[in-house]
């Protein structure tokens, strides 16, 4: 019948070709009709260092990713001695004959029998198909797209490197220890990582302009889109600096497009003074902070949550602001439309929190219904706005009418310092309070748009999880785990993180006999948070910050050793 769930990690130093493997092998198994869940790993360095790619694959919907690997792909020795311990029970190591060790579930393929230096990387996905039990069709056609139109002369070579690991592989009679049980979905899907949904999300909220300077993780967000820029009339600009972008991106919004910047936690100290700007000015602009574990440069290439308190309080002075964290890819997407939506029409800064497991990982993401989407509308009516024009004007809502300089005979005019209804310098103090005032009102309209977070499980539980962001499938399946075992238990997980609204949540709190916070940092940001705005107090707490990222097992394993005493 076939496996319902397996992990395989390929291993391998930067510059042996791990993710050409990987992303050929994910394209493959998501056309077949299989879920995955996607983790990388990988050093800060071009080439040498050891790096990994995880997938957990399933024909069922999985939402998190494993700890214990079934299938190892070994490009060299050092993998096998690093991963050793994290097999399953029922496992098998897939290596070159030539480094092979004397393990028992070994498979040692003679690859320099059928395959080049070059073309090694083929013929390990010749025989992955076949103790995966894919279709080699679907799986070569994924190599031909992903290489692309290449010489008629390589895809020749490829095709009979392929052929002879199939063929290899039939005659040796494989265990099907790894062999997948048949998918059991045909709908068609997307394989996209989180940075992917993220600028996707923003395109198809009329985003036309990104300014970055480059920073792992959040760079691909700008690449996905400088791919599509040609395709729908964005304007994509490396600055020479943080600094510049956010300036950047605030000079395109103050002209009349929406305009975001992405970057990570060094980058967007950087970007302080310029996040002040946007709220002094009342522009609008997204702000993707791709956390990463600092201080300084930290570990650069690995995952952590500890960005929210930063983000949070970033910028002097008080003014309004909106912090999301999706937990999905498909959050990505439509957490990006809501952030440029509400950046516009509150005009004002509003963040995205992701992080570094969330932007690489790939998922099969039913596609979305773009045609009943519509895109975000630029400022107001000029028609609609008395003379004379007053951009700052006192309102209800704290929400100004927002005319674009050059579009109409209403003269805009706009200052960083305090200023009156009208856009001129003032230092008028009456003035300074009734303009703190105005913006502050903003937070209403805010707080009437929050996003609550989602509660899954038993309504009055004795256990509730408690996440924010990418954890959420963690939690989910933990509680899952859980609740097979016979256990009362929830999860209650955060999309967006600020405003908190306690209607939304404290009765969840107040109503489980105990709580436990699950958060990727070492202070427990959202749970003091939390304590700040309500009152309510966690006491127990699962944290993890060495820059992996939480898993199920992780979570369970914290539970049973009784972990979690408060600093």
């Amino acid at each position: 019948m076939g496996r319902q769930d397996v992990t395989l990690l390929i291993g391998g130093e930067a510059g042996q070709g791990l993710v050409t493997i990987a992303m050929i092998l994910t394209k493959a198994l998501v056309r077949s009709g299989y879920y995955i869940v996607v983790t990388q790993s990988y050093q800060s360095r071009i080439r040498g260092g050891h790096n990994t790619f995880a997938i957990r694959i399933s024909p069922q919907e999985i939402i998190a990713s494993r700890a214990a690997v079934d299938l190892l792909v070994a490009l060299n020795a050092e993998t096998i001695h690093l991963h050793q311990a994290e097999m399953s029970p029922e496992n098998l190591i897939l290596v070159d004959e030539r480094f092979a060790p004397g393990h028992d579930h070994v498979l040692k393929v003679p690859f320099q029998e059928f395959a080049s230096d070059r073309t090694v990387n083929v013929a390990y996905l010749g025989v992955l198909t076949q103790l995966l039990g894919l279709n080699d069709a679907v799986v070569f056609q994924a190599l031909e797209d992903y290489f692309g139109a290449k010489k008629p002369e390589v895809t020749a070579a490829n095709r009979e490197v392929f052929a002879k690991a199939i063929q290899w592989a039939d005659d040796q009679h494989l265990p099907d220890t790894v062999r997948l049980a048949p998918a059991l979905s045909s709908q068609p899907r997307l394989m996209l990582n989180g940075n992917e949904a993220i600028a996707l999300g923003a395109i198809s909220a009329g985003l036309k302009f990104c300014a970055f300077y480059p920073m792992t993780p959040s760079t691909s967000i700008p690449l996905t889109l400088q791919a599509a820029a040609d395709t729908m009339g964005l304007v994509v600009e490396q600055a020479e600096d943080e600094i510049a972008a956010i300036n950047m991106a605030i000079g395109a919004s103050y002209a009349g497009v929406p305009a975001m910047v992405a970057t990570s936690g060094g980058g967007f100290a950087l970007m302080v003074e310029g996040v002040s700007l946007a709220g002094m000015t009342e522009t609008p602009v997204f702000i993707v902070v791709a956390q990463r574990p600092g201080p300084a440069t930290g570990l650069p290439t690995r995952t952590e949550q500890g960005d929210l308190e930063f983000v949070l309080h970033a910028g002097h002075g008080e003014f309004p602001r909106a912090i999301f964290a999706p937990g999905t890819v498909e959050e990505c997407f439509h957490l990006s439309r809501q952030a440029l939506f509400l950046a516009e029409k509150y005009q004002t800064p509003i963040f995205l929190l992701t992080d570094q497991f969330l932007a690489d990982s790939y998922r099969a993401v039913v596609p979305f219904d773009i045609d009943a989407l519509d895109a975000v509308r630029v400022g107001s009516d000029p028609a609609a706005v008395p003379t004379p024009y007053r951009r700052y004007a006192f309102t209800e809502s704290g929400v100004s009418p927002r005319l674009l300089p050059g579009l109409s005979e209403h003269l805009v005019i706009c200052d960083s310092d305090e200023h009156t209804p009208d856009g001129h310098i003032t230092e008028d103090l009456t003035v300074r309070q009734q303009m703190v005032d105005k913006r502050l009102r903003k937070e209403a309209g805010l707080r009437a748009e929050v996003i609550p977070p989602a509660y899954v499980g038993h309504v009055s539980p004795d256990l509730l999880l408690v996440t924010w962001g990418s954890n959420r499938g963690a939690v989910l399946e933990a509680a899952a785990l859980l609740k097979a075992q016979g256990k009362k238990v929830a999860a209650l997980c955060f999309s967006q993180v600020w405003p908190l609204v306690p209607g939304h949540f404290l009765d969840h709190l107040q109503s489980a006999r105990e709580v436990v916070m699950v958060e990727g940092n070492a202070l427990g940001q959202l749970a003091r948070l939390i304590r700040r705005e309500t009152g309510f107090y966690i006491p127990r707490h699962i944290r993890r910050y060495d820059g992996l990222p939480i898993t199920p097992e992780y979570i369970l394993e914290a539970l049973a050793s009784g972990a979690g005493a408060v600093r």
